[in-house]
């Protein structure tokens, strides 16, 4: 966020053959002058860090005002960046206080290096200046009521992590009102409010604003919900930015998470050319390339941000849920509870299909399922346990809090919803490791009922398989959709309804059926592995990866001759199709309003 600047610009200075010594009285003019806002600064790790920061690079510039031989000086009338430009907002007292206490003790321990450097004692004592740390609440503060705006330099930490799912309400209703999206109320996570916050108060005011969050803000429907009011409605942009990278913790019991950081600027101020940060290994080192853009999505480019859709863009078949039990285990049946009942009534077997989650396909788990679409009353009847199942999925229901549920009691037997396609379909998992580098969707006969975390395409052709097993799909789904920890959240509103499919002709479909039915028959070679087996990326069977790559090769030139040389080209291409085949449709972005000087 500034760091680096400032590093760079005392390394030119300390280069200059002219004019240096007024260049380095100005550059401690300059760093005195800073003012630095932690709106979340919790027991004010980034606070002390940045403070210390600063002091070394003063540190740096006295000793070049003063070289050895020269530093018989009262070192106490040197030093002019002091604690009283730091400030922060902290919702816990106790923390709050630690944050005032340490950035004290920061202060004493750089007053030490300052003081070896020139070989006397400084000391601040008594202490007359001090940190602005506040006990409060920041989405509720005024935050000009803190450090008024035109005086801020830089907005910087990391807001809390918390999921819209995991919110107390008093915390949903807080990120709501700050959002301010309409009657939906939108799906954000906590740390959105502190980016939103931080956009209102820097349109009066030059600061720069970086914040570490969970990547969450880059994908799924979070982005159309959050980056349009950071764009458009507040005229900020992303000036620079650290793809997703594993971030972890030495505490004890502290989970390792998936965080980016991003740097925010008004418009106005915002340079032409942008920083992007890109990690190969999340847990490695990043390189940066210049760019012109940044999206939300934190790829090269505008800032389109993809809307959810009921339907598909292009002319497919829908995405289903599968179908809901909500029985509280009591119509779900394991391999050995449904062998004895068939031993004991063989003419049960018509009604006890296979059931099949996300777990189930991945890893070729055999549930079964009390299925009675259809089922002739006295059918049911005749086999008593059925009976006893049924009074079971009653009672549960019946205790349920949903009316809807409650109302599902009188039907004990029937699933509370039921979507299963009457043909073979495409089961898609609703969660897919990260670690894949394909969605193991796989093809499935219509006796095998759909649980509602798999979502299905029925009447699907095998070029339409073909599709959405390549990387082109993932790519887009890893953008696109959610995440469950890291892992793909698949959104069939958010993924499947909006990728751009080629156009295709017959000969190109009758190529794309091919290449899916060589997956599948590469699949069916190793029948003692598992989905998750074989889609490990570690040991992923030879012949399979083969099959997805000349599958890949294929779907890449139906969207462009040129070979793609990355998953974010792929993206990137695919968000400029995106762009034209919704023109017109999107509302044109609002124009920021100009802030006042």
């Amino acid at each position: 966020l500034f760091l680096d600047d400032l590093r760079a610009e005392l390394t030119r200075i300390k280069a200059l053959k002219r004019g240096r010594e007024a260049a380095l009285r100005g550059f401690q003019d300059k760093l005195a002058s800073l003012n630095l806002f932690d709106p979340a600064c919790g027991c004010g790790n980034f606070l002390i860090i940045a403070y210390r920061e600063l002091r070394e690079l003063e540190i740096e510039v006295l000793k070049a005002l003063y070289p050895e031989g020269q530093r018989d000086l009262d070192a106490t009338a040197l030093s002019r960046v002091d604690v009283d430009q730091f400030y922060g907002i902290e919702i816990d007292e106790f923390p709050a206080r630690i944050a005032e206490t340490a950035m004290w003790m920061m202060d004493h321990i750089m007053n030490n290096r300052l003081s070896l450097e020139f070989g006397q004692v400084f000391a601040r004592i008594p202490l007359k200046a001090a940190p602005h740390i506040v006990h409060g609440d920041a989405l509720e503060i005024e935050w000009a009521a803190v450090l008024a705006p035109e005086r801020c330099s830089y907005v910087f930490g990391n807001p809390p992590f918390i999921g819209a799912k995991m919110q107390s309400d008093a915390q949903r209703a807080q990120v709501r009102a700050i959002a301010n999206l309409g009657k939906t109320g939108g799906t954000l996570d906590f740390v959105a409010a502190w980016f939103i916050k931080a956009g209102q108060y820097v349109r009066h005011s030059r600061a720069r604003v970086g914040f570490v969050s969970t990547n969450s803000i880059t994908q799924g429907e979070q982005v159309a919900q959050l980056w349009p009011i950071l764009f458009q409605r507040l005229g900020l942009e992303i000036v620079f930015a650290h793809r997703t990278f594993g971030w972890g913790s030495d505490a004890r019991g502290k989970a390792h998470v998936h965080v980016v950081i991003i740097g925010l600027v008004h418009r106005e101020d915002a340079p032409v050319d942008r920083l992007l940060f890109d990690y190969t290994d999340i847990n490695g080192e990043p390189t940066a390339a210049v760019v012109r853009g940044i999206s939300g999505y934190l790829l090269v480019g505008s800032h389109t941000v993809v809307l959810g859709r009921s339907s598909p863009l292009n002319d497919v078949p829908a995405v289903m849920n599968g179908s809901v039990a909500a029985d509280g285990g009591n119509l779900i049946l394991s391999a050995d509870e449904r062998a004895a009942l068939v031993r004991d009534h063989p003419e049960a077997a018509p009604f006890l299909p296979r059931f099949a989650g996300a777990h189930d396909l991945l890893h070729s788990n055999m549930r079964y399922c009390v299925w009675a679409v259809g089922a002739e009353p006295n059918a049911l009847r005749a086999i008593p346990e059925f009976a006893v199942r049924a009074k079971a999925v009653r009672d549960f229901r019946l205790a349920s809090t949903k009316e809807q549920t409650r109302e599902k009691a009188s039907i004990p037997l029937l699933f509370t919803e039921i979507r299963q396609p009457k043909t073979a379909y495409f089961g898609i998992p609703r969660t897919s490791s990260e670690r894949r580098d394909y969605i193991p969707i796989s093809l499935q006969p219509s006796s095998t009922i759909a649980a509602n975390d798999i979502q299905f395409v029925a009447n699907g052709q095998l070029w339409m398989l073909a599709l959405l097993l390549s990387s082109m799909h993932v790519s887009w789904a890893r953008i696109t959709s959610g995440r469950l920890k890291s892992d793909i959240r698949y959104s069939a509103v958010h993924t499947y309804n909006t990728i751009p499919w080629p156009t295709l002709a017959d000969t190109d479909k009758a190529r794309l059926d091919g290449l899916a039915q060589t997956v599948l028959d590469a699949r069916a070679a190793h029948p003692d592995a598992t989905l998750a087996d074989l889609y490990d990326p570690d040991v992923m069977p030879a012949d399979l990866r083969k099959a997805h790559r000349a599958l890949d090769q294929a779907v890449d030139r139906l969207y462009r001759k040129a070979p793609f040389d990355s998953d974010r080209e792929r993206v990137e291409h695919l968000f400029t199709l995106y762009e034209k085949m919704t023109a017109g449709l999107l509302a044109a972005p609002a124009k920021a309003k100009r802030r006042k000087s």
